[in-house]
């Protein structure tokens, strides 16, 4: 979770800039750098996963107040027999 941490403050350090930009756009972080905007959380998460895989990385839609999981869904067993 430090590395998810890591992506969430910089995306809070670039926000101003992001929102003057990309308002209402889905932003991919990965390693404190903005990577790209795109149209739609899919496209974000597609690009992602070729580039890094299972991250970690951020994908925010700018704009959107941040959203919060629960821990069942964070913390979930790949392959739980059900």
């Amino acid at each position: 979770m430090a590395a998810l941490s890591k992506e969430i403050a910089a995306y809070r350090r670039m926000r101003n800039i992001v929102e003057a930009d990309h308002l209402g756009e889905w932003v991919l972080v990965h390693d404190e750098q903005l990577v790209s905007s795109f149209d739609s959380f899919e496209a974000a998460a597609q690009v992602a996963i070729e580039r890094f895989g299972r991250g970690p990385y951020l994908i925010r839609q700018v704009g959107a107040p941040p959203l919060t999981l629960p821990a069942s869904l964070l913390y979930r067993t790949t392959n739980a027999g059900g």
